[in-house]
């Protein structure tokens, strides 16, 4: 990763991704986002890197939750609230049980990641696929 830019990821290969109608407008889109803090800042992923090292080793438990697949409707701060609060009582729980160091990983809003572009019938149809 010491050689990321920008638009690095165009260089991988990807199953779901629209076609983009206008370059102009993505490239727009791309500067606005690129202007946004980072959703995970890298001493977060240098330690979830560390803390998962030591699940390999034995050393610790990885309790991974969440609802990947929720509806659109269901997107709201309440239920992303309650999936934490489930998560962490879970590790309570297991902390207890377990005499380790629990490590906790959360995937929420997962119906946002695939997008899927369907032409039918001279109609081009965006939906957002779970995998």
């Amino acid at each position: 990763m010491k050689n990321w830019k920008v638009n690095s990821w165009r260089k991988y290969p990807v199953k779901h991704v629209p076609s983009y109608e206008s370059e102009k407008e993505l490239n727009q889109v791309l500067s606005k986002i690129k202007s946004f803090p980072p959703l995970v800042f890298a001493g977060e992923t240098r330690h979830l890197k560390d803390q998962l090292s030591q699940v390999v080793d034995g050393k610790a438990f990885l309790l991974q939750g969440g609802d990947c697949a929720e509806s659109f409707a269901e997107f709201n701060p309440d239920n992303i609230r309650d999936t934490f609060k489930v998560i962490l009582q879970m590790s309570l729980v297991l902390t207890y049980s377990a005499s380790l160091p629990i490590i906790k990983l959360g995937r929420i809003a997962g119906q946002f990641q695939n997008l899927e572009v369907h032409q039918l019938k001279n109609k081009v149809i965006k939906n957002y696929q779970v995998t």
